[in-house]
């Protein structure tokens, strides 16, 4: 038996594989208006296609709990129930299909109110459906970007709330698995940073108050999230700084207690948070932050990052680098990459019954 294609449990919920989906946006929702953060016809066909080709979770794209916690004005959203509604369509036809249901709740911070990327990403105004970004400190994550405004303690524990309200519209919208963004440069990040966190505040300043913020939103979702269904959290395990920015030492001190307040997997990433850092990439280059946490603390881990085949994301399970891969834009240019991969490693794949005469 492949060990990509063993089955993993974590609480009461069994995934049929360890082939996972990375959260990836597509940009693709309305901007505004009552259809805004709504899923479309594009979020489902692109589900449910990785769902047909037999990946084993898949989380939906970073959704936001709030319309200012967007990246950009086409995000996904789970602010309300009309949102959360629309959303069964999608999981309804993961489930059906043996595919884990996951979805990413987020707050970009920051890094909010910008246009799609192939566009060209930049910061929109008013005019352009943009509106103020907010972040732990007034202090922009580029010279494109605006300097946001520091978000009060009252601030904080709306966002707070409003992570737990998307949380219970998951629920009710049929994800088995939420996860937190806590990665990659958008407000759960910034606020663990150094970097970007400049609080002088009960938010700022030394390790514990960074983390404040991040424990309160795990604390928060946490209690309102069955305990029989697995809680993730996404993070970037570090800013690729040499000094004054959040360190792979940082990070196995933060799963140990991720740990202990409920979460049941790490999903491994790095940068996004300090603007013109250098990133040494490479095939399976953020492995060894995933593996790392793994050896140190009890907490699983899924590895992310230039995962391209089979026997790469073969050994990484094997080995015990991590518990799962998450694969990103490979599945977006193979649908069927895992039904792909179970072939050559020869792992167990369901197939549906309508593709059946393909073999």
């Amino acid at each position: 038996m492949s060990a990509l294609f063993e089955p993993c449990t974590l609480r009461d919920l069994t995934i049929p594989n360890r082939v996972w989906m990375a959260p990836m946006c597509q940009y693709s929702a309305a901007p505004q208006g009552p259809a805004a953060g709504v899923p479309t016809d594009w979020h489902f066909a692109h589900y449910a296609a990785r769902a047909a080709g037999g990946t084993g979770l898949i989380v939906v794209e970073a959704t936001a709990v709030s319309p200012e916690g967007r990246i950009s004005p086409h995000d996904l959203g789970l602010w309300n129930d009309t949102q959360a509604e629309a959303f069964r369509r999608i999981t309804g036809f993961l489930a059906d299909h043996g595919t884990v249901p996951a979805i990413q709740l987020a707050h970009s911070g920051r890094k909010a109110s910008t246009d799609r990327p192939w566009k060209g990403g930049a910061p929109l105004g008013p005019q352009e459906h943009g509106w103020q970004p907010l972040a732990p400190s007034p202090v922009a994550f580029d010279e494109r970007h605006p300097v946001p405004t520091e978000l009060t303690v009252e601030g904080l524990r709306r966002i707070v709330d409003r992570f737990a309200d998307a949380a219970r519209r998951a629920l009710a919208a049929g994800f088995e698995v939420v996860e937190i963004h806590g990665a990659h440069g958008y407000l759960v990040n910034e606020f663990l940073s150094p970097h970007s966190n400049h609080r002088t505040d009960a938010y700022g300043g030394s390790y514990e108050n960074r983390t404040r913020f991040p424990l309160e939103v795990v604390d928060a979702v946490r209690a309102v999230w069955p305990k029989d269904k697995p809680l993730f959290f996404r993070i970037s395990a570090t800013d690729w700084l040499t000094e004054g920015g959040w360190s792979a030492d940082d990070t196995v001190r933060f799963a140990r207690e991720l740990h202990a307040r409920g979460v049941d997997l790490l999903d491994v990433s790095t940068g996004g948070n300090a603007s013109g850092a250098v990133i040494r990439t490479g095939p399976g280059y953020q492995v060894p932050f995933a593996a790392r946490v793994k050896a140190e603390t009890p907490l699983p881990v899924a590895a992310v990052g230039l995962i391209t085949e089979p026997d790469q994301a073969e050994k990484i399970v094997s080995g015990g680098e991590a518990d799962a891969v998450l694969i990103g834009r490979e599945l977006l240019r193979n649908p069927f990459w895992a039904r792909q991969a179970a072939r050559l490693l020869g792992g167990a794949m369901r197939v549906p019954e309508q593709y059946g005469r393909a073999g």
